[in-house]
């Protein structure tokens, strides 16, 4: 039982052992171990282990920090990371492979251009403490499949969960390789002191600019996965009682603790009313006896986060419409709506992140499009319950990090798809594949054989006007548009993309292809003839 389970009290790195525990990191990176695939298969294996062996601790810290119920720790962190977890495992050694299979011009061929895939190296990831577990691990599964080496900061906000996840990565994976830190400002600070190769921080645009301004003193690259005012559209076509149903889910899961969840949603006006009732409805549905006595419904982390979050009820000029209860010394925040009537209200001008958001109404589609355009031009989320047409309207005319059609932000609980935002609700993105690929550097390679020398002349000095007339002649091509920009047509522009043999490039073209024959038939009469080697050196 996890009531069981003692949960060892919160204690920070001491800050004067932080510049050692970077330098072995480096050294481990430097050791060159981790860029054997092999090597990285062990070590997320063992995590897998880690996460499994470690479960029950993990559902008893984030019961103490969030009093996050037991299934909600399995489902959105636990079983997400296992997931995770079993896809690299399963795809890495396809990922890794160098990239062949990529476009150059042909006259490059011979040179084998290809892209190997390489580890950026000692990496630095600082985590929240909404997902305190499975926002701090699936980054470093990314890090680990590239073949970097990692310290990870989770919050000082989540201390049990931080000092759970300390204990199991010592006990499992490599020390040398990957350590947790923890503690608060100064032993962040002190982090950022030291030199990485790459950052990927999850938390608030705050302290993302102040990580984001470090980082560029070195040149550092970051990746920052941030939140935002994310929007919802529901119009007459939409099924009321399925997306208040959804919706109360996706903003009650972590009592609306999640960066995915919406701030707000734009409703057409005359469905307000029914809306609302709805939403009342699936509220008695999910905790008849209300969300405080419910086992379901976790609790805000802090008083900080507690009085943020209650500020915005006690100042909107809007009225609420669901719940609004509040225990300060509980950390209870109701599920709670409030119907506003303006852009400027204090629920919509600041990022709830949590279990209270706001309906605005609206009259038409294009009111609402420019509602969302002004309150977050660029949120983490978008959600829409309307009608095809609506819904393909609204998903070109609004930006989002990501986005889901007829759900609460499903889009962001699929462990295989891209993960990030856009402008200011992040940069970058992970999971899957893209969580290898974030940690990776694409470094481009070409082999170039000794017989090429003469097909280079022409870059060599003196400088050769005939050489190098011939050289444009033979890398050179022809729009296939005109000068208006419209592209070109008929039987002569087939016979130029099929053959490269018509159109206004025919002459050039069908001079090319006679070389290339030609060469190729002279290769092979050279090895045909025992003289081989000696046309290749």
């Amino acid at each position: 039982m996890t009531s069981d389970i003692k949960i060892p009290a919160f204690e920070a790195t001491p800050i004067d052992s932080i510049p050692q525990i970077a330098a072995t990191v480096r050294q481990s990176y430097q050791s060159q171990k981790t860029k054997d695939v092999e090597w990285r298969l062990v070590q997320l294996r063992k995590l897998y282990w880690g996460l499994t062996d470690y479960s029950e601790n993990f559902q008893a810290a984030l019961k103490k920090d969030l009093n996050k119920p037991p299934h909600d720790a399995i489902l959105s962190e636990i079983h997400h990371l296992i997931q995770e977890l079993n896809l690299t495992l399963k795809k890495l050694k396809d990922w890794v492979k160098d990239d062949k299979d990529i476009e150059y011009p042909w006259t490059f061929s011979a040179m084998k251009p290809r892209i190997k895939k390489e580890p950026l190296g000692a990496v630095l990831i600082i985590g929240p403490y909404n997902f305190p577990l499975m926002l701090n691990i699936a980054p470093l599964i990314g890090a680990i499949a590239a073949g970097c080496t990692a310290v990870i900061k989770p919050s000082e906000s989540a201390p049990a969960t931080a000092m759970a996840m300390k204990e199991m990565v010592e006990k499992y994976l490599d020390p040398e390789s990957f350590v947790v830190v923890n503690g608060r400002i100064p032993e962040s600070t002190a982090l950022l002191n030291e030199k990485w190769d790459k950052i990927f921080y999850t938390g608030g645009a705050s302290v993302a600019k102040i990580i984001a301004k470090k980082a560029a003193e070195t040149l550092t690259p970051v990746t920052l996965e941030l939140g935002g005012r994310n929007p919802s559209f529901i119009s007459k076509s939409t099924n009321l009682a399925l997306a208040a149903r959804r919706l109360m889910w996706g903003k009650t899961l972590n009592a609306g603790q999640v960066c995915l969840s919406q701030n707000y949603v734009t409703v057409q006006r005359d469905v307000v009313d029914d809306f609302v009732k709805h939403l009342n409805v699936v509220y008695k549905e999910f905790y008849p006896n209300g969300a405080k006595t419910s086992v379901d419904y976790a609790r805000i982390v802090n008083e900080q986060q507690f009085d943020r979050i209650k500020k915005m009820l006690d100042t909107t000029n809007g009225k609420i419409v669901l719940g609004g209860e509040t225990d300060r010394s509980d950390l209870y925040i109701s599920p709670t709506v409030v119907l506003v009537d303006s852009v400027d209200d204090p629920m919509m001008k600041d990022e709830s992140f949590g279990p209270v958001w706001s309906i605005i109404p609206y009259d038409t589609i294009d009111d609402a499009i420019k509602i969302m355009n002004t309150v977050d031009p660029t949120p983490l989320s978008l959600t829409t319950f309307g009608s095809k047409a609506e819904n393909e309207k609204i998903l070109s005319h609004v930006t989002s990090g990501g986005a889901t059609i007829n759900d609460a932000w499903m889009h962001g609980a699929i462990s295989t798809l891209p993960f990030g935002g856009v402008g200011e609700s992040g940069m970058g993105s992970y999971h899957g594949r893209a969580g290898f690929e974030c940690f990776t550097h694409r470094r481009t390679i070409v082999e170039v054989p000794n017989w090429m020398d003469k097909l280079l002349r022409p870059r060599y000095p003196p400088f050769s006007a005939p050489d190098f007339k011939r050289h444009l002649w033979m890398t050179s091509t022809k729009p296939n548009f005109d000068r208006d920009g419209k592209p070109l047509s008929g039987p002569g522009y087939w016979l130029w993309l099929i053959f490269g043999l018509g159109g206004p490039s025919a002459k050039g073209a069908l001079l090319r292809w006679i070389v290339l024959l030609t060469s190729a038939y002279a290769v092979f009469s050279r090895y045909r003839s025992g003289r081989g080697l000696e046309f290749w050196k």
